[in-house]
């Protein structure tokens, strides 16, 4: 098998489920509880959100809140904002967010909020002077993704927390970060970010464990009530194992950010330029610099993509049409759509989000294998005229 689907989610690290191991068979304690068997589990909590706070730049280890994943983080974020200012009712985010965001949006929408959604470019580009004249007194939240999802495309959220706090300092600034945490570096810190969502499943943590970061001057309420745990902001008995996974493989993620940089951006760039050669009806959909490095939006014209993924499966090579929360949904890319994308790729676009796992023997297969998957496919389009024109024209 070929896995370029690591924008859905990755393999776990070896060392992250060894770390794992103890805290799912011996070392089971509550880490709430009293007796001398819960201090290993305890610690092993306050260690893992050390790791996570070196791995966000942020302060202290007391602005990291662990969650399930980045759509309970999403949601803490934004409704434990919204809850703590209530009188202002206005917010801004984009386009191309993921559904955890929008979906959330939506529901403010239909309950009196109003919500200005900023635009892209055709690289997937934000436009940021859009947003800041969407900027107003009764703004409670700007809304931001750090990196998308669907092309990697990185957005200048540091810039726009930098301008948002000087015309607005109440004005509280979320980041989805989930798809740029373990492949670009960030530091809170030295930012104007007010919370900024990560989730372990997308850099070798298990699924099921997530991460909020929250500036300590910010009011939020608790999405989940009950408990103490994680300072009475996320009742729940803490999920040690996972929480550990999570620390670990933050760890791991940091120290791999070079190899990410060069190695996974060289195989990306080895992949996207042998399809782009290689198969006539190719476009790249995305921003040629401004991505994290290991993510590739292709649009084939005139091919449907879902056929496209069947014979890529069928050959052990694992890809997405988008991101996987939308998956089953007829409704084409809303990022893509967002883009500007030719209705001719738009159902033809193919997403390839690579990891440090990959090797150079899985980019060569899938290069040698996409133009004879494209000959099958476009000789059965119901577009032969216009495929034609186009390969006269390549």
């Amino acid at each position: 098998m070929i896995y370029l689907d690591n924008n859905a989610t990755t393999q776990i690290d070896e060392k992250v489920l060894e770390e794992m191991l103890p805290f799912l068979k011996s070392e089971y304690a509550n880490p709430s509880s009293m007796y001398d068997f819960a201090r290993k589990p305890a610690a092993a909590i306050k260690d893992a959100r050390v790791k996570v706070r070196d791995f966000l730049g942020a302060k202290n280890e007391k602005e990291i809140f662990f969650t399930s994943c980045g759509s309970e983080s999403a949601n803490m974020a934004i409704r434990g904002v919204l809850d703590c200012n209530k009188e202002k009712r206005h917010i801004i985010t984009t386009k191309v967010e993921h559904p955890c965001v929008l979906n959330t949006y939506k529901y403010f929408e239909k309950n009196g909020y109003e919500v200005d959604y900023i635009g892209v470019n055709s690289q997937g580009e934000l436009n940021t002077e859009e947003l800041k004249s969407k900027l107003r007194k009764d703004t409670a939240l700007v809304s931001v993704m750090y990196a998308n999802n669907e092309t990697g495309v990185i957005h200048p959220v540091e810039e726009i927390a930098d301008y948002v706090k000087s015309k607005s300092p109440d004005t509280r600034v979320f980041v989805d970060g989930v798809q740029a945490g373990g492949k670009i570096p960030i530091n809170v810190k030295e930012t104007q970010i007010d919370l900024l969502s990560v989730s372990g499943h997308k850099f070798h943590a298990p699924k099921g464990i997530g991460a909020l970061y929250v500036k300590p001057d910010v009011r939020i309420t608790s999405l989940i009530s009950g408990g103490h745990q994680e300072r009475g902001l996320r009742a729940g008995t803490e999920n040690v194992p996972y929480i550990v996974g999570i620390g670990k493989a933050a760890e791991l993620a940091q120290e791999a950010l070079k190899y990410e940089a060069t190695e996974v951006k060289r195989l990306r760039d080895k992949l996207e330029a042998g399809i782009l050669k290689n198969v006539f009806n190719a476009r790249l959909n995305t921003s040629i610099t401004n991505r994290v490095p290991n993510t590739t939006n292709i649009g084939f014209e005139y091919v449907e993509g879902e056929l496209i993924l069947l014979h890529l499966s069928d050959l052990g090579i694992c890809a997405s049409s988008g991101s996987a929360c939308t998956s089953g949904s007829l409704e084409p890319s809303h990022v893509l759509r967002a883009m500007g994308i030719p209705f001719t790729a738009l159902h033809g676009s193919i997403r390839f989000s690579l990891s440090r796992f990959n090797t150079e023997k899985d980019i060569d297969c899938v290069i040698e294998k996409m133009p004879i998957i494209m000959d099958k496919l476009t000789k059965i389009s119901p577009f032969q005229a216009e495929l034609a024109a186009l390969k006269d024209r390549t």
